[in-house]
């Protein structure tokens, strides 16, 4: 499988996609959920975040930390690490396990568990929230014994930006 490219500010949500507002949202949404949990959401956390949402491909701790560092800040592993650990604590990011690597999360304002579609070609991630779906996945394991401990669904293929034309391509 191809290692996917690093997305700028490409989306699959479609042409009419505003990235900037999204982001600009999305970092207004996390300043309201920190004053409402009564949690800082310090210069370097607010930094890692936007630096999350200048896309929407998952972006990894070491990519983070030599952008903070183009932009002239001293920073250290263990800085960005416990940023992101301040982050995901409060549903502000989401771990893309597959590609040890974090997204920001559209619904920070309720704790859920998000599943993923994962573009293989340009490297986007879509957060899903398939209602009942985390509720399903841990009923059945109850049945069968298990108790879990982590749920990560995570989807791969192309996004509709990435995906060939279907109308040329028998099915």
């Amino acid at each position: 499988m191809a290692q996917p490219r690093k997305s700028a500010v490409r989306t699959t949500r479609g042409p009419e996609h505003d990235h900037a507002r999204c982001a600009s949202d999305a970092l207004a949404r996390a300043e309201q959920v920190c004053q409402e949990r009564n949690v800082r959401l310090t210069p370097i956390r607010r930094r890692v975040l936007e630096l999350i949402w200048r896309s929407h491909a998952p972006v990894g701790a070491y990519e983070l930390l030599e952008h903070l560092r183009e932009n002239g800040r001293r920073a250290a592993p263990p800085t960005v690490y416990r940023a992101l650990e301040f982050l995901r604590d409060n549903g502000l990011i989401h771990r893309i396990e597959s590609r040890n690597a974090f997204a920001g999360c559209e619904h920070p304002n309720a704790p859920h568990t998000a599943q993923y579609l994962l573009c293989d070609e340009c490297g986007d991630a879509i957060e899903l929230e398939i209602a009942g779906l985390a509720r399903r996945i841990e009923t059945r394991a109850a049945e069968m014994g298990f108790q879990v401990a982590r749920q990560t669904v995570e989807a791969n293929g192309l996004c509709r930006r990435c995906r060939p034309d279907s109308s040329t391509h028998a099915r």
